[in-house]
């Protein structure tokens, strides 16, 4: 089934309709949950749940840990959203300890949410909810399984993005879905603004497939796995620019490592990070990938890449501030050279 729902413009696919069939201990009308999750864009399914007046019987996430130049023990976003909207808060080391296990097990929930929570779980944990778990994933599965669905989506220049309900399997984001919603991905879209608006529209579309879901209406659909595509978690040295790619490629970096890791290179021996650039349509008149050519249109430095040309649009040289390629330019007195070397 397919419904398009004009609000968001957004293409909602539901899998599998079965027999209604009561397989959740109602209390009132709303299931009794645990919430799994972490970063900040998780806190948009748990305050839906609230929102909605489901019962969440623990919020577990990851331990506060030092954060900052001055590394500051800093709570993560979800236990800061617990703690103001009242609900009980789990941080355990590991979900493998079998006190933590044990603990879960007794709060006795129908089933568990999941959103970025940040470790895999075991089949242990999977079996503990007699309705399972359900995931958020801001992908089209099977399309970009793993940690960084996001920047895959941007790197692999698609053209159309979403998010995906599923209940978890012990795979790697292989288990049955429950919907998707399909949206255009932008060619300027920057993976932090985009993750954080796909995990708004799964937080709505967790909270519309629970009461199916639980009430056996709505079956989850299993996966067409021979489309399987796999993302990795990013390092630092992710960011760090290698010229001798396409610029095409080089410019979806930019994007797809905003805000984390970040794109990067080297001007005379001094980081740049670079914020923003463009692909221009010429020809680089086969100088060494890295290569400065010179001003773009908007004034920007031109980079000669293995593929194009790039026009460095923003920049921020270490510990400065975010400037425009031109104003970076202007102060400049070292305009020879390559970057990256």
């Amino acid at each position: 089934m397919k419904h398009l729902t004009p609000a968001t413009d957004r293409l909602v696919h539901w899998y599998g309709f079965g027999d209604a069939k009561q397989i959740c201990r109602w209390e009132g009308a709303y299931c009794a949950n645990h919430f799994l999750g972490s970063p900040a864009f998780a806190v948009h399914p748990l305050e839906a749940l609230v929102a909605a007046g489901h019962e969440i019987a623990a919020v577990v996430t990851q331990p506060d840990r030092p954060a900052g130049r001055r590394r500051t023990l800093s709570s993560p976003p979800v236990k800061q959203a617990a703690d103001r909207l009242g609900l009980p808060v789990i941080q355990p080391e590991t979900l493998r300890d079998q006190h933590v296990i044990d603990q879960l097990a007794a709060l006795r929930p129908d089933l568990g949410v999941v959103a970025a929570y940040g470790e895999i779980l075991r089949k242990k944990v999977l079996a503990i909810p007699p309705l399972g778990y359900l995931n958020v994933h801001p992908s089209l599965l099977p399309l970009h399984r793993g940690p960084t669905p996001v920047a895959g989506a941007i790197l692999a220049g698609d053209q159309e993005t979403g998010v995906s309900v599923m209940r978890l399997d012990p795979g790697m984001d292989s288990g049955p879905l429950l919907a998707q919603a399909v949206v255009p991905l932008a060619p300027d879209a920057r993976a932090g603004a985009l993750t954080d608006g796909l995990f708004r529209m799964g937080a709505r579309m967790l909270v519309e497939v629970l009461e199916p879901y639980a009430s056996g209406v709505l079956v989850p659909h299993e996966q067409d796995h021979q489309q399987a595509t796999y993302t990795r978690l990013l390092t630092k040295g992710d960011g760090n620019v290698d010229w001798s790619l396409p610029a095409i490629v080089i410019e979806r970096m930019i994007r797809a490592y905003d805000p984390w890791p970040t794109t990067f290179t080297t001007w005379h021996g001094h980081v740049v990070r670079i914020i923003a650039a463009r692909v221009v349509g010429r020809d680089p008149d086969a100088a060494l990938p890295g290569t400065f050519l010179g001003a773009g249109e908007s004034g920007g430095p031109l980079v000669a890449t293995g593929g194009g040309v790039l026009e460095l649009r923003e920049l921020q040289p270490a510990g400065g501030r975010v400037m425009s390629g031109d104003g970076w330019l202007r102060g400049r007195h070292d305009a020879e050279g390559r970057f990256g070397v």
